[in-house]
């Protein structure tokens, strides 16, 4: 699978963003790590990492997060994963009241759906999009609530939807960077950056 992608951010405020540097590297990529809004301005796609999404989403200058928006709307291709997945949500269940989010797939969440840290587990989610099954690490992951037609299911762990996809921008309840697997960034390397 080609890499169209040259420069790829990734979201630096919290979270694993040091993970997803070092897998773009295993895909021969630059990872760039983002910060403030001017740090966009040298990427052609973006990673937003699991962490602490209320965190993040306050750490996150307005700016930065009106950037985001513009840019994806404009065609970024996006990844999240698990907190990054509710940062991209419409719509989130037991949030914080103050909960932002960029609103950038139509998606709903919740929070902590697996529990808490202690309840995080590892199991093989199989997608036609990667090829077949590959290992999933969820921590505290969000599940789906809900979604909008256009809004492709890629993947499933027992009865929920872990895995989907909206013109350019990749959501995933799961933490793919945090395994030695790394089909699911050469798959989201793969998206053009058109609008949707």
């Amino acid at each position: 699978m080609s890499n169209t992608r040259r420069r790829v951010g990734v979201l630096a405020l919290q979270g694993d963003f040091r993970e997803h540097l070092a897998a773009l590297r295993a895909c021969e990529v630059e990872g760039v790590p983002i910060r403030l809004a001017t740090d966009l301005e040298a990427v052609d796609a973006l990673i937003l990492p699991g962490g602490e999404s209320t965190t993040m989403a306050h750490l996150m200058e307005p700016a930065l997060k009106q950037s985001i928006q513009q840019r994806a709307a404009a065609g970024m291709p996006v990844l999240g994963t698990c907190a990054g997945m509710i940062l991209m949500a419409r719509e989130v269940q037991d949030g914080r009241p103050d909960q932002e989010t960029l609103k950038l797939i139509d998606i709903g969440v919740r929070r902590n759906a697996y529990g808490r840290q202690i309840d995080s587990f590892e199991a093989d989610v199989t997608s036609a999009a990667i090829g077949g099954p590959a290992p999933a690490v969820f921590i505290r992951a969000p599940q789906l609530t809900g979604r909008a037609a256009d809004v492709e299911e890629l993947a499933r762990h027992g009865d929920q939807t872990v895995a989907v996809k909206q013109g350019n921008r990749l959501a995933l309840a799961f933490h793919p960077e945090l395994t030695p697997d790394r089909r699911w960034h050469q798959y989201f390397l793969s998206l053009n950056g058109e609008r949707r």
